[in-house]
């Protein structure tokens, strides 16, 4: 299906179905590209809601939300009206005015959310194959009530990161809690220069629990495939906003 309005041979090549339980993520991952790469043009419109939905295959809520979450991170406005619309608003490279440097940026994301994807799962694996401690099982069920109960976003990101080095503690391995530390400062920083995007936080809580639980239970494979749908999401939310 090509979109209307929209004269990038591209565009079809870009925006895909969307697939599995991150429909918002992949979304924002999809449409934040394409503005990035310049498929939609700085001061063109989006194509109606209608349009891009069927394109990706999910619900209107689902697309607005997505829309939102853009808008939030300053890469498309909104106008009302007759002539209204969704406006894409990309200043260009304004984050790295230097080239050079915005692609040593990309090679570092994509760099860090490689190692995150093979480093993270394997530590949920690990803690879930190995019995655990009181004291370890205690310092899960803490780590993600912090999480839950974090009060500010700015809490929200420290206990998230804090969940996640608690996973690899309890594996037993020194250099699997250093590469955990230095993989969740990293993510912690990226996170922090996009939104705070409520969305993403009740789809990532839902799968802290899921996590938690396989660990506690002994489950290690739902551990490590819970724990790699939600480094995806994490990563489809970087690419889309902020590359």
């Amino acid at each position: 299906m090509t979109l209307p309005g929209v004269a990038s041979p591209l565009i079809d090549a870009i925006l895909r179905p969307v697939r599995g339980h991150m429909a918002f993520e992949s979304c924002v991952e999809q449409l934040g590209s394409a503005i990035q790469l310049g498929i939609f043009e700085s001061g063109s419109k989006l194509p109606p809601e209608r349009i891009l939905a069927e394109k990706l295959d999910v619900s209107r809520a689902t697309l607005r939300e997505a829309i939102s979450a853009l808008r939030s991170a300053g890469l498309v406005s909104t106008t009302r009206g007759r002539t209204g619309g969704t406006i894409v608003g990309l200043v260009e490279n304004a984050r790295l005015p230097d080239q050079t440097r915005n692609i040593d940026r990309q090679e570092e994301i994509d760099d860090i959310l490689i190692f995150r994807r093979v480093i993270e799962p394997g530590a949920c694996f690990r803690a879930a194959s190995v019995p655990l401690a009181d004291a370890d099982r205690e310092l899960l069920t803490n780590s993600l009530a912090a999480v839950e109960g974090a009060p500010t976003p700015v809490d929200y990101r420290q206990a998230d990161a804090r969940l996640h080095l608690a996973i690899a503690a309890v594996c037993g391995s020194r250099e699997l809690t250093k590469s955990s530390s230095q993989i969740q400062a990293k993510v912690h920083q990226f996170l922090g220069e996009i939104p705070f995007l409520q969305k993403n936080i009740t789809n990532s809580n839902h799968q802290h629990r899921k996590i938690v639980r396989a660990i506690l239970d002994g489950d290690a494979d739902t551990a490590r495939f819970v724990m790699e749908e939600h480094c995806d999401g994490t990563a489809a939310l970087l690419k889309g906003l902020l590359k």
